[in-house]
């Protein structure tokens, strides 16, 4: 059960903020006084917002708004949070998220006093002539295959950003580096490209079902700069194991796959939704069930979203990744449960009070009650003692 939960945020253009779409949470660790820990989460069209350990906003901060008039504004989908980044020739706490309305990274520099800080635990040091990760123009931008999940960790002393692409199969390595004025930006050094199709034990060929001209696209990331692996979640395929030097990758490894893995599905574009058009062979994992979605690492597990069925699978973090439990996170102590969760992000630190063990939060793709018909969500604080109780 959730030991807290953030505000409510509401789909909605005359909403504050406007168009907020909770999508994917990080973890700021005060290094001297735990309590005063921050929460970061993106909301899409809505921006950033900051929180402290009992769930409270502390502050707001909107996304970039469109260039021009039939330009798309900024949309912040992921966030990850890297502490003592040397960069511009000082250690630098930030947090980097993906613009997926713009095509660009964004960089947020953290207040060293945490949560005391109030509105002011984040800024903005965004390199302003930052340029687009994927996109070869602005005209490119606005067809939104663009920056999407993310992840940051270190490769050895290396401080890197890992972003894939929307609607895409695509994995970009990036370096941070010093820009103008004291702000930071980011460079491409690599790429790799997960598979659009699979070869089934049968010989045949699978194509994941998607609109014409998507690929089966990736999100959810985690960089386990403990071992140099970045885990990367295909949404409709599975998780891969991906080998991560400062300066790219190594080859991809499907460590598990979701259950419609390999099952026969055709678009229908009246719905825009895919459907069964064939017998399942069987290839399927036995744990995920699409979208396989936020990944997360902590003490010796790997975390993953399974946002097809409202449930969280553990597996082991080393050696081939075995599966190691699941578990739900319901409602209880006058808090909603959590489903069909995106983004989700674990520390171990010991942040006092319930968090003694550590801290997992969760984003919730259905916050009750609703605001109408209109999508209502938000993020939710657990204990990762109690999650330990029933992986262990």
């Amino acid at each position: 059960m959730p030991v807290a939960q953030t505000r409510a945020f509401v789909d909605d253009g005359a909403g504050v903020p406007a168009n907020a779409d909770a999508d994917d949470p990080a973890i700021w660790v005060h290094p001297r006084v735990a309590e005063r820990s921050v929460v970061l989460g993106a909301l899409k069209e809505g921006g950033l917002a900051a929180f402290d350990l009992k769930g409270r906003t502390l502050g707001l901060y909107p996304a970039p708004a469109a260039p021009t008039p039939d330009a798309k504004p900024g949309r912040f989908n992921n966030v990850d949070v890297l502490s003592k980044v040397l960069v511009g020739g000082r250690a630098r706490d930030l947090a980097f998220v993906s613009d997926r309305g713009r095509d660009r990274i964004r960089v947020y520099e953290v207040d060293g006093r945490g949560s005391a800080a109030g509105a002011s635990v984040v800024r903005d040091v965004t390199d302003p002539a930052a340029r687009p990760v994927f996109s070869a123009s602005e005209a490119e931008v606005d067809e939104q295959h663009t920056a999407y999940g993310l992840a940051s960790g270190f490769v050895g002393r290396t401080p890197v950003v890992v972003t894939n692409r929307r609607s895409e199969t695509r994995v970009a390595l990036l370096h941070v580096v010093p820009a103008a004025g004291g702000s930071v930006g980011t460079r491409v050094v690599s790429t790799v490209d997960l598979p659009r199709q699979f070869t089934l034990p049968d010989g045949t060929t699978w194509t994941p079902c998607g609109e014409p001209g998507e690929g089966p696209q990736p999100e959810g990331m985690v960089v386990d700069s403990a071992h140099g692996v970045l885990y990367a979640a295909q949404e409709d395929v599975g998780i891969w194991r991906i080998p991560l030097q400062a300066d790219g990758f190594g080859p991809p490894v499907l460590i598990d796959r979701v259950r419609s893995y390999g099952v026969p599905q055709t678009y229908d574009p009246e719905t825009e939704e895919c459907s069964v058009s064939g017998i399942d062979p069987g290839y399927g994992g036995r744990h995920l069930t699409a979208d396989a979605e936020g990944l997360t690492v902590g003490d010796g597990y790997l975390l993953a979203s399974s946002q097809g069925d409202s449930r969280f699978v553990a597996y082991e973090r080393t050696g081939r990744n075995r599966y190691a439990g699941t578990f739900t996170v319901g409602a209880g102590r006058g808090n909603d449960s959590v489903e069909h969760s995106d983004g989700a992000q674990v520390v171990t630190a010991d942040l006092g009070g319930e968090f003694r063990r550590g801290l997992l939060v969760v984003h919730d793709g259905e916050r009750r009650p609703a605001s109408g018909d209109l999508p209502t969500t938000g993020f939710s604080y657990v204990s990762w003692g109690d999650v330990l109780k029933t992986v262990d």
